[in-house]
């Protein structure tokens, strides 16, 4: 029998409000792949791993006419899936804030125009909407405004909830959505956070990773293999769509020099 070594107990940082987004496009053989970034190798957080877009919500994420420029979503059905009723804008915060960190972090933006048709980000002014939005959330809006966007949020399934283990000292609670990616646009790193993307199956990515060629992290492999044996985005989407979402926080132990993850449901998870 294992024995695992519980770290010293301290208090444990308060996790930062997190959203991220997995983009999805069909593979012309059947299935589909995933967008995987890496992260800057001079992150604080998960430096050069690659991940899925995404970040820390914002304040700036939910202002008061947020829900004017969402389509298909309302506060109040946004809280009812996050099973955040007494917080709607909060809630609703994270959709908008997943839709801007993949924005910012892969140039992608699903949002349509004023027509209806999906937003065309290749005249120059969107890469100025995207640097400007490095500098200050709320530049995000101004794009959105100023184009009369309106942020795809429908498009959007909310399907896995994870929060860092508390022995971490950076911690984030994490609401993962998946969406296709905008027809029409092409992914790229920022030079910022991300420095390179990969489209893979989810098990070209985790045998990429069992070769050493790419780092994930265990959250980015346990939700890649949801999106496994999928026929194409919609079949992989409607696989997730009205899931009971379990919240879901490892713990970190020790056995000997080892370090172990424990996920809830393992021997030894307290």
């Amino acid at each position: 029998m294992a024995h695992y070594v519980v770290p010293v107990k301290q208090t444990p940082a308060v996790p930062s409000p997190a959203a991220t987004l997995v983009l999805l496009r069909d593979r012309p053989d059947g299935g589909v792949e995933c967008l995987l970034m890496r992260r800057h190798l001079k992150s604080k957080f998960a430096a050069g791993d690659f991940v899925f877009p995404g970040g820390k919500i914002d304040a700036g994420d939910n202002p008061e006419d947020a829900a004017r420029w969402c389509r298909g979503l309302e506060m109040k059905e946004a809280a009812r899936r996050l099973g955040l009723e007494d917080a709607p804008r909060t809630a609703l915060g994270y959709w908008i804030g997943a839709i801007r960190e993949t924005f910012e972090e892969a140039g992608l933006l699903l949002a349509v125009d004023a027509t209806g048709r999906d937003v065309d980000v290749t005249p120059p002014r969107f890469a100025e909407y995207r640097k400007a939005c490095h500098r200050q959330n709320a530049a995000f809006w101004t794009m959105i405004r100023t184009e009369r966007l309106t942020l795809a949020t429908d498009r959007l399934v909310y399907f896995a909830h994870w929060i860092t283990p508390e022995e971490q000292p950076l911690r984030f609670d994490t609401r993962f959505f998946a969406a296709p990616a905008p027809a029409g646009q092409q992914a790229s790193g920022d030079d910022f956070e991300m420095t390179d993307l990969k489209w893979l199956t989810p098990r070209e990515a985790v045998e990429a990773q069992q070769r050493g060629e790419i780092s994930l992290r265990n959250p980015t492999v346990k939700n890649l293999m949801l999106f496994d044996g999928a026929r194409d985005t919609a079949h992989a989407l409607d696989r997730l769509k009205d899931g009971v979402v379990t919240t879901i926080r490892p713990r970190v132990v020790m056995q000997g020099d080892e370090r172990t993850i424990l996920m809830p449901g393992d021997p030894g998870y307290f």
